[in-house]
Parts: C-alpha cells; structure tokens; sequence
C-alpha cells in the first residue's frame, strides 16, 4: 500500500465520524424548522470537541476538514449566476481591495500605536483580520519567521472572532433589514475566515451565502500579493532573500476551480439536474466542514487570548464593519 492510500484510509474513520455528525445536523434542522444545517453542524462539532476530545484515530479524517471546505466552495460555482458575476464583479472587486488595503494599515496601527504591540504580531493580526482568518496568520507567519508564541496569540484572536462574528453578524443583517444581496457581500468584506463567512451568509439566507462565498473567495486571492509585500518588508529589515514562488504557493488556487465550475454550470448545454447535484454535493461538503471547523474550536484556547490583540481586532472589526456597511449599502 503506497502513501497516498494509506493517507485516505487513515482518514475515512474521522470522515464517517464527520458524515454522522452531518446527517444528525440536518436532521436536527428539519425537524426544528429552524436555521440550517451548517450552524447545527459546527455547534455539534464544539460539543463533541470539548466536551468529548476527538480521539486521535479520527483526527486525520477530521483535519481533512479544510479540504473539504476548498471542494464545497468549488462545486457551489454551479449555484453563481455569471451574469451576476458580470453585474456585481467590479464592483465588489473595488470594495475587496480598498476594504483589504484599509485592513492592514487600520490594524497595523491600532496593533502598534493605539496597544503597544510589536514584532510579528500586529502583521499576523492584519493579515488574518483583513485577508483569510488563520489561514493567512500561518502563511504570513512562514514568509516572517515569527515565532510559535506570536503565531498563538494571532491564531487564537482570530478564532474567537470566527465565533462571534458567525453568532453577531446574522443577527445584525436582520436587526438592519438588510437584502440577502447586501448582508452576503458586507459578511464576506468585514468577517475572517472563510468557513464562518460562509456559515454566516448561508443563516441568512441561501442567496447571501453565495455572495458572501463569491466576496470572501475575492478578498482570498489578494493573500498572496499580501504575503508576498510582507515577507519582502521582512526580507529587508532581516537582510533575507526572497522568492517569487511566495505568490504562487499562497494564491488559493480552489478559486480557479469555482470559476470553472461555474462557467460549466451557466453554459447552454449543461443540464438542470447536472446543476442541481452538484449543488446537493456542495451542500453536503459544506456540512462536512463545518463539522470539522467546529471540532477546531477550543474554548480554552480561547479564553488564553491576550487582551490587546483582542482589542486591537475588536477595534478593527468595529471600524470596518461600520466603514463597509455604508458602502455597500450606497452600492447595492
């Protein structure tokens, strides 16, 4: 048996452990009537977690969660519209890019000169605040050289604000009487990661999520840019060299492959229950994530987070939520 194959059954106990607790979540929602199965299956996933531990056998299976989230977002390029795509693109483009920019240089600040942090930490807040959650903290974190307890401190902020930001932000769009267009492009401009952005925009509503899948894939491709000027910033202060390579091993490249989806989706030829089972399978993949995404979470970690990175987002999060929501709403 080579390595690949060991790789996949090692990993099908903690898959089938992600399926029934998928299955007990959509269950779950049907018989409440209540919120989808994606916010079932990540409280599930946080019970189990903490309350229970995941035992190691299933922990190859459970970490393959990322991956699965990457396929899910793939294969939900079959429900995007690429006229809506063609109508909404520039724009959205223009609001990624300046929300991004205005990101790391407001998080930079607060981190540096409003808290009095320093070193790596204010770079790995910004990225992970204003690009892709912990995502971003690690590969920023492997272009700097920061250190284990730098990474801690990032990694865990983030990961208390995926929490609260998926329980607040619904609740918001709906005090706010958003549309689904709007509240799916605001999540996906002003939250963190994107298995919460996602989660977030499906609660709302199904078409909310897949604007807010389509924003938060837009501001993912600008990690690489992102990494890349921060390891160069780096790279001079430390007199290191670098590598272009840096772009190409950080661009998320399961953006491609949304696109393609969806391009095959919106031809002529392509069927309607071709479409519809790619989207059932996209459905099933998410919940697949979610699950995994909630077994991640560990309140305890959380509770170690230092209170001025917690603060420094707090005040970011606060700044550009606010910023966003009036622009998006004077856009859409």
């Amino acid at each position: 048996m080579n390595l690949k194959s060991r790789s996949i059954v090692a990993g099908l106990p903690g898959i089938t452990f992600l399926l029934c607790l998928s299955v007990a979540a959509k269950m779950i929602s049907s018989e409440i009537g209540w919120g989808t199965p994606l916010i079932f299956a990540i409280l599930l996933g946080i019970i189990v977690s903490n309350g229970y531990g995941i035992p190691v056998s299933l922990r190859p299976g459970v970490n393959s969660y990322k991956l699965l989230l990457e396929v899910g977002i793939v294969l939900l390029g079959a429900s995007i519209s690429l006229q809506d795509i063609i109508n909404g693109g520039g724009s959205i483009v223009i609001l990624t890019v300046a929300t991004v920019g205005t990101g790391v240089i407001l998080v930079e600040f607060f981190a540096r000169y409003v808290f009095g942090l320093s070193g790596r930490v204010p770079a790995l807040l910004a990225g992970g605040s204003s690009i892709c959650g912990v995502s971003a903290v690690l590969a920023i974190a492997g272009s700097i050289n920061a250190s284990e307890n730098d990474i801690a401190y990032a990694t865990a902020t983030i990961l208390m604000f995926d929490v609260i930001t998926l329980a607040a932000f619904p609740i918001a769009g709906n005090l706010l009487n958003m549309s689904s267009v709007s509240f799916g492009i605001w999540s996906g401009l002003s939250m963190f990661s994107t298995g919460p952005v996602t989660a977030a925009g499906f609660a709302f509503s199904h078409t909310a999520g897949k604007w807010a899948t389509l924003t938060k894939l837009t501001r993912n491709s600008l990690m690489g840019p992102l990494v890349l000027a921060y390891s160069f910033r780096y790279s001079i202060n430390d007199n290191q060299s670098i590598s272009i390579y840096t772009f190409y091993d950080n661009f998320p490249k399961f953006l491609i492959g949304f696109f393609i989806v969806a391009a095959i989706a919106n031809m002529p030829s392509t069927s309607t229950e071709f479409v519809n089972t790619i989207r059932v399978t996209s459905d099933w993949f998410f919940t697949l994530s979610f699950v995994g995404l909630g077994c991640e979470i560990q309140l305890q970690k959380l509770r170690q987070t230092g209170v001025r990175p917690f603060f420094t987002v707090l005040l970011y999060l606060l700044t550009i939520s606010a910023i966003t929501l009036f622009a998006v709403q004077s856009v859409f």
